[in-house]
C-alpha cells in the first residue's frame, strides 16, 4: 500500500548555493546534508516531501529543459500562500524569473502560477492551491 511521496533528485553544481536558493529563499528545510564517494548529497524537506540533490565530484554540465516531445521530469512545484510576495523576494535576490505570476490554467487545482530557475537553470514552479485543497 502506498504511504506517500517520498522525494525527487536531482544533480547540481554547486550545493551551497543550491541550498542556499533552497533554503534560504524558497524555504525548504535541510533535513541532511553529508559526503559520499561521489560527491556530496543532501536532503531538503519540502513539506509533502523531499527534494534530493547531489553534488558529484566531477564536473556537472548545464540544465537542460526537456523538450515536450520527449519524456522526463520538467520542473518541480512548490506550493506559497502568495506567489506575488514570492517572486518580489526572488527578484530582488537576483533569481531568474521565468514567467511572472498569472491566473493558472487548471483553476480546479491551481490558483496562481509562476515559473523561476534555480542557480543551475532548473525550472521551478511556484503556485497558490486552489481554493478547497
Amino acid at each position: 500500500m502506498l504511504i506517500g511521496f517520498e522525494h525527487v533528485g536531482t544533480t547540481v553544481s554547486n550545493m551551497e548555493r543550491a541550498i542556499d536558493f533552497y533554503c534560504g529563499l524558497l524555504g525548504l528545510r535541510l533535513k541532511l546534508r553529508k559526503t559520499t564517494a561521489g560527491g556530496e548529497l543532501a536532503f531538503l524537506d519540502a513539506g509533502g516531501g523531499m527534494l534530493e540533490i547531489a553534488a558529484p565530484a566531477t564536473e556537472v554540465g548545464p540544465f537542460r529543459d526537456v523538450p515536450h516531445s520527449e519524456a522526463g521530469f520538467r520542473h518541480i512545484t512548490l506550493a506559497y500562500d502568495d506567489v506575488d510576495a514570492m517572486i518580489e523576494t526572488l527578484e530582488a535576490a537576483g533569481v531568474e524569473i521565468a514567467e511572472r505570476p498569472r491566473a493558472a490554467y487548471n483553476t480546479e487545482m491551481i490558483k496562481r502560477v509562476a515559473f523561476v530557475r534555480d542557480p543551475d537553470g532548473a525550472l521551478v514552479e511556484l503556485i497558490e492551491r486552489a481554493e478547497g485543497r
